[in-house]
Parts: C-alpha cells; sequence; structure tokens
C-alpha cells in the first residue's frame, strides 16, 4: 500500500506486512456501513412487505433480528483479518487444503461478479427513474464507469468512497425515511396493510441474516490491513458488525416502508415517484452508493481469482499488474451479463443466489469452528502459499466430507423457484436450511478433525475421541 491515493493498491493476496499495517477500525466502519446503503439492500428490505407481507411493524423487528443474527457470523470473520494478513479465501486453505479450497473460492467469485451485475441493473434502474429517456445501456454504463476507479485502485480508494458514500447516501436514506414517513405513515400504519405470519417472519429473518452472512467470504479482505493483537481482532469484529448492521437496517428500513405503498409495482420507481422533486438527489447519492459496492465486490473477486489462479501455479507471483487485468476481465463480466440478461436476469440470479448461498453456509461453520474452536487462531500462514500445501495439505478429505455433508443436509429444507424440499413443504415454504447446516456442521467437523487431521491442530486441539 503506498500513501498515495492516485496509486493503485501493491499488496494482492499475500500477508500484509507490519510495517503497513495502517488501518483504523473507522475505515472499516465506513466501508461496511456506506456501501450497505444502496438499492440492492432497499430492494431486499422491500421483500419483508411484499413477498412476504408482512405489516410494517413485525418487518422491522424481524429485520433487525436477521441483520444482527447474520452479521455475528459476518463479523467473526473479519476478526480474523488483523491476526493473519491475508484475504479470507486465501485462509480458507487451513482448513480444506491448498487444492481443496480452489472449488469453493471459485464459487464465490461466481457470487462476486453475480452481486456486481445485480448492482448494476438495478442503479441503472434508478438513473431510468429521474432521466426517463435514459437508455437501459447509457444508465448502466454510467454505474459502471463510476465503479471502475475505486476497483482498479483497491483498498485505499475504496475506504475513501465509503467515507464519502457513508455521509451522502446516509443523509439521503434518513432523508427518505422521514419524508415517506411523514406524508404517508396513515397508510403504512394501516390495520390491513398486511398480515403477520409466522412465515413472514421465519422468511424475513432469514433473507436479513444471509444478507449478512454472504459478506463473509470477503469481509477480512479490508480487515487485514489492522496491527494484529487482540485490540485489533475485537476492533475489526465491533467496528464491522456496527456498520453492517447499521447500513443495512436503514437502508431495509426504508425498503420496508416504500413496500406497502409500491402496491406491487417496482420498488425503485415506487421510491422515485413517492419523493417529487427529491427524487434525482436521492436517486443519484443511492446510485453512487451501488458503485462502491460494486467496487468492493469486484475488487475482492479479482483476489479470489487470484486465490485460484495461484493454487495451480505456486511458484509465481501474483502482483499489481496481475489484480488489475483480472479486475479488468471480472466488471467486463459483470457489465455483459447485466446487458445481455437484464430483462431476466434479476429473478434467474436471485434463484440461483439462493442456491449458492447454501454452497457457502457449511464453508463459514467450518471456517468459524476451525479457527475459534480448533486453532484458536494459531496458523502457519507461509503454509497457505506452499507447494504441496505445507502442514495443511493439498487436501483435507475430512473437512471436505463435512462441507459435502453441509450442503446436502440443507436439501430437504430449501425453499426457493427452482427447488422446495419436502421440509420447507411442511413449513409452509420457510427456508431454514441455513440453520440446519450451522447447528449441523459444526459439531461433525469438531469430531472428524480429532480424530483424522489431529497433524494440522495445535498441541491443545489435539484431543483424539475415543475408539
Amino acid at each position: 500500500m503506498t500513501d498515495s491515493l492516485s496509486a493503485a493498491e501493491a499488496e494482492t493476496i499475500y500477508p500484509i506486512p507490519l510495517n503497513r499495517r495502517h488501518g483504523r477500525p473507522l475505515d472499516l466502519f465506513t466501508v461496511w456501513f456506506g456501501p450497505n446503503l444502496m438499492m440492492l439492500t432497499v430492494v431486499t428490505g422491500a421483500l419483508s412487505t411484499t413477498v412476504f407481507g408482512l405489516p410494517v411493524g413485525p418487518a422491522l423487528i424481524s429485520i433487525l433480528a436477521g441483520n444482527l443474527a447474520g452479521a455475528i457470523f459476518m463479523a467473526l470473520h473479519a476478526a480474523q483479518g488483523p491476526r493473519l494478513g491475508v484475504p479470507q479465501m486465501v485462509q480458507t486453505r487451513g482448513q480444506f487444503g491448498l487444492i481443496g479450497a480452489a472449488p469453493v473460492t471459485a464459487l464465490i467469485v461466481l457470487m462476486y461478479v453475480g452481486f456486481a451485475a445485480s448492482n448494476l441493473i438495478l442503479g441503472a434502474e434508478g438513473l431510468q427513474s429521474i432521466i426517463p429517456h435514459m437508455n437501459r445501456l447509457s444508465a448502466i454504463m454510467i454505474i459502471q464507469i463510476l465503479s471502475v476507479i475505486p476497483a482498479f485502485l483497491g483498498y485505499r480508494m475504496i475506504h475513501l468512497a465509503a467515507k464519502f458514500m457513508s455521509f451522502a447516501c446516509g443523509i439521503a436514506i434518513m432523508f427518505c425515511i422521514i419524508r415517506v414517513s411523514l406524508k404517508f405513515g396513515g397508510t403504512v400504519l394501516h390495520p390491513d396493510a398486511g398480515h403477520i405470519t409466522s412465515h413472514g417472519i421465519l422468511s424475513t429473518i432469514s433473507t436479513t441474516a444471509l444478507w449478512q452472512i454472504a459478506y463473509a467470504p470477503y469481509v477480512s479482505d479490508s480487515s487485514r490491513y489492522l496491527p494484529p493483537g487482540k485490540t485489533g481482532e475485537k476492533q475489526a469484529f465491533i467496528a464491522c458488525f456496527l456498520g453492517s448492521v447499521l447500513g443495512s437496517v436503514l437502508a431495509m428500513t426504508l425498503g420496508a416502508v416504500v413496500g406497502i405503498l409500491a402496491a406491487g409495482h417496482a420498488i425503485v420507481a415506487t421510491l422515485a415517484g413517492l419523493l417529487d422533486g427529491w427524487a434525482l438527489p436521492v436517486i443519484v447519492a443511492l446510485s453512487l452508493g451501488i458503485a462502491v459496492a460494486n467496487a468492493m465486490n469486484i475488487y475482492c473477486g479479482a483476489l479470489s481469482s487470484l486465490t485460484v489462479a495461484q493454487t495451480f501455479t505456486p511458484d509465481r507471483r501474483y502482483d499489481r499488474a496481475e489484480r488489475m487485468i483480472v479486475t479488468a476481465v471480472l466488471l467486463l463480466l459483470a457489465f455483459c451479463m447485466a446487458t445481455l440478461m437484464a430483462g431476466s436476469f434479476m429473478a434467474a440470479y436471485s434463484e440461483f443466489l439462493e442456491l449458492l448461498m447454501s454452497v457457502m453456509i457449511p464453508w463459514t461453520a467450518i471456517n468459524l469452528t476451525d479457527y475459534y474452536v480448533l486453532h484458536h487462531g494459531d496458523y502457519d500462514v507461509a503454509s497457505f502459499f506452499a507447494r504441496d500445501g505445507g502442514k495443511y495439505g493439498r487436501y483435507n478429505k475430512p473437512a471436505l466430507a463435512c462441507y459435502v455433508f453441509g450442503i446436502l443436509i440443507q436439501i430437504p429444507f430449501l425453499s426457493s423457484g427452482l427447488y422446495t424440499g419436502p421440509v420447507a413443504r411442511m413449513l409452509g415454504g420457510v427456508d431454514i436450511s441455513w440453520v440446519v447446516s450451522l447447528c449441523l456442521t459444526t459439531p461433525l467437523y469438531i469430531a472428524t478433525e480429532r480424530r483424522f487431521n489431529t497433524r494440522a491442530l495445535p498441541v491443545a486441539a489435539q484431543t483424539v475421541l475415543p475408539k
């Protein structure tokens, strides 16, 4: 990392040297507060009162509960960054082995690109709502161009942009909530505006919890710049937790309120219509927020892509030039997905992301269990980059077996447009697959690691279960 904001970040996937650990907790707060104040978060919050049909009061309580629950997992991943100094998906080699971690990391790249494409489409819709004669391609291009500079320059520019968006988007969201509530409060709070159901409450909690857990694969990509030590780990947890929860809850609160008033119409267009003459500055601010969030997705996607590449070319060092090339490729891929599939992309890809999340949940269970329960943060970072995987090997078969189990156990509990399992149907369509996977994968992983993989564990964790 250099001192110049105009210079591209030099570090990529390798450990951040101690003399370059200049990160601050406030930077982590704003980098998770500001980018959450965007249109995709608003639309996600609107699901509570549209698709799930809740009144605004229970919707807001469920949104808060889900975000608080999910952010615990997200922030626990963030606390790993200061100690290890490497991106999150490099650290996961400590659980799955050098090559064993590659397929999971590749899936995470797909998630990044999908989020980026979704953001481009929603940002374009926002611009079109205030500039009616603007075509979709031009609107997408504007959001894409705004994403390019922070994505290429990396850490420092992303943090600077996030600070600005924390201020601009924070004011915009608060203004929207106050204005819409004062002007349409009677309609929003009307007794017939939604119905309290267990399905609606549980679905809202699950959706918002998964919103936070989706950040897990890249939250330590920024926290790795904090100084190591217990203080740095604690600060990373608190800053990421508070920033992400506050930003998400504010934006989702606006979404829930607008959802009541949308009456089946598009959320973005409804919000623009409710704001009258204030629509232009508000939508512009939220569109800029989308650009910053996009830059984060592409930046972290590039780090994960380089992690996969380094797996199979361990003798090659991937530096700034390679990161920028991969960044350009991912930007182009997201742009193509957004432009070529915009008409049907949002519905199709949202379903795909739901299934992708089911693949990620057992990963987060294994990663957190390994870090906090078995290793207590004690890893040989040099082994993450060794040709043979060092003490963690090329494959960790017990971890991979638990990972597959964590995916398969979710199938009866899944509920999406692509597939609904038998248990989910019995529960009225509520998806609790992620809870089941977290609860069952964790103890299984502890047992199998202590029995079959003690060589990779610190001495204190090498308690072999009796046969």
